[in-house]
This record gives structure tokens, C-alpha cells and sequence, in this order.
């Protein structure tokens, strides 16, 4: 057993680190609620939006002509691995790094496969495979809709331009505080915008034209999807960490409980030992 020094230092330790868990739990919580308000504000938006453009691409005739809606025979395929820059998240960043491995061994076997980044984590293991062409570490800093959109254009350019046939996102999906759900999402091409449960059901008048109003509402949809994966992400984030950090808090508090029973067990059984020897060497003398 051992002595009660090194059981105060271990007790003391434990409860260092129970203070240090349970204050990153509470700093999660409070951040988890401006992202939860954020991505709950946006997910109205983006919805109307996505089927706005499937009711009027319905209307159409054919396809909406959208240089994002190509459909090419798939070569090269670029995923969009979106993680964090801070770990002790629990399995959030490493969910995510697996669904990226996955895409390579199985979803694109055979492909030509290559990864930007959105995260420090995520490119800290991915770059080790020698395919991230890009990382964007820094958008977490400044999270707005406008430097969102840069990023969002290079990707369009990207497709438009043919260096890839195939563009996905690969993120958390903010469910609740405790469940995140990794997505694999397509975003370029666009899959198709029409649908038997998506047609227009309302008369719209249109200026100028249907094919104009689509053809411009495309790149606002998709820089709005990546902008949505993103808090999605963000949001993801705070959660996992702080469902991480509860479990930390509890672990470390059992923990704490055993050691103070242990060194209680181990002090009494020193005294009880010291009161021995004073009874044994009271009767040598008395003998």
C-alpha cells in the first residue's frame, strides 16, 4: 500500500485536475449556447432556401444549365474535412478523420483523393496521408458569413474549373449537446434540384427570368451550405467538449473519493499500528 504522502499528492493532483475539467465544462456550456442560437437562427434560412431554388428549377425546362450541376465522370475527388483547432472534445475531431480514411480505402477506392482542411486537428493527422492541398485553421477566429464565402468561391472555382469532379463535406452534425452526427455530404455537383415532392405549387412572378434567378441563388445556396457546416461544426464542438469534460469532472470526483477512502484506511492502520507498539513496549517495561 502506499504511504499516506504519496496519497495526499495523487488526492491533490486528482482534485487539480476535477477544478481544471469542471471550469472548461462550464466555459463549453456557455459557448455551446451562442453556437446552439446561431445554427438554430440559420438551419429556417437555409432550408427556404434550398427549396426556393427546387421549386423554381422545377418550373424549368430540363436541367438549370449551372456549370455546379455538371455531372462529369468522377476522377478526382476532393473532400472537405472540417475539424477543430482545440482537442479534449471526446471522439469529435477523431470521427471525422475517420470518415476521411474511410472515403479513401473504401467510398473512393480507386480515385484520385485529396483533402482541405477546416481545423488544426484534423490537418495534423490528415497532412501525414501527403494529400491536404489546403488548411484553413484561421476561419475559426473570424467565423463570418463573408469570409465563408471567399473559401466557398475557391471551391466552386475549383469544380468549374475541372480540377475536381466531386466535391463533399465531411463535418459534425449538431444534434443536441450529446449527439453529434458525422455527415458525408455532397456539394458539388449540385445533386439534382428536382424532385416529384418539389414542385412549385405557388405562382411566382419572375424578373427577370427563372434561368437568371437560379443561376444566381447556386453560388448563394452553396456558400451557404459551407457557412452551415461550419456553425453546424462549431456548435458540434462545444458539446462534445463539454459532455467530455462532465464525464472528465465525474471520473476525477470517483477518483478523488477512492484515494481520500484509501489514505483514511491507511492512516488509521498507522495509528492503529503506533498504538501497538506503545501497548507492546509498555508491558516490556512493566515485565
Amino acid at each position: 500500500m502506499a504511504n499516506l504522502k504519496e496519497i495526499r499528492n495523487r488526492i491533490s493532483s486528482v482534485s487539480s485536475t476535477m477544478q481544471i475539467t469542471s471550469a472548461m465544462k462550464m466555459v463549453s456550456a456557455a459557448k455551446l449556447k451562442k453556437a446552439q442560437d446561431a445554427i438554430t437562427a440559420m438551419r429556417p434560412y437555409s432550408e427556404t432556401l434550398t427549396k426556393l431554388l427546387q421549386n423554381l428549377s422545377a418550373t424549368l425546362d430540363g436541367d438549370s444549365g449551372s456549370k455546379f450541376a455538371a455531372q462529369r465522370e468522377v476522377t478526382n475527388v476532393l473532400v472537405v474535412a472540417i475539424t477543430s483547432n482545440r482537442g479534449l472534445a471526446g471522439a469529435f475531431n477523431s470521427n471525422i478523420v475517420k470518415e476521411c480514411r474511410k472515403s479513401l480505402s473504401e467510398d473512393y477506392k480507386g480515385k484520385h483523393v485529396q483533402f482541405v482542411t477546416f481545423g488544426k486537428k484534423g490537418n495534423d493527422i490528415l497532412k501525414k496521408t501527403g494529400k491536404v492541398v489546403d488548411n484553413n485553421n484561421a476561419i475559426f477566429d473570424d467565423l463570418s458569413f463573408e469570409n465563408v464565402s471567399a473559401l466557398a468561391e475557391k471551391l466552386m472555382d475549383l469544380y468549374a474549373q475541372g480540377t475536381f469532379d466531386k466535391i463533399v463535406l465531411v463535418y459534425n452534425n449538431f444534434k443536441n449537446a450529446a449527439t453529434q452526427v458525422v455527415m458525408h455530404e455532397q456539394y458539388l455537383p449540385i445533386q439534382s434540384l428536382k424532385s416529384e415532392d418539389t414542385k412549385t405549387t405557388t405562382d411566382y412572378i419572375f424578373e427577370p427570368s427563372k434561368e437568371k434567378i437560379v443561376e444566381e441563388l447556386i453560388p448563394k445556396m452553396l456558400k451557404t451550405q459551407l457557412f452551415k457546416a461550419l456553425r453546424d461544426s462549431v456548435a458540434s464542438e462545444h458539446g462534445a467538449r463539454m459532455t467530455a469534460m462532465h464525464k472528465a469532472t465525474d471520473n476525477a470526483t470517483e477518483l478523488r473519493d477512492e484515494l481520500k477512502l484509501q489514505y483514511n484506511k491507511a492512516r488509521q492502520a498507522a495509528i492503529t499500528g503506533e498504538i501497538l507498539e506503545i501497548v507492546g513496549g509498555a508491558e516490556a517495561l512493566a515485565g
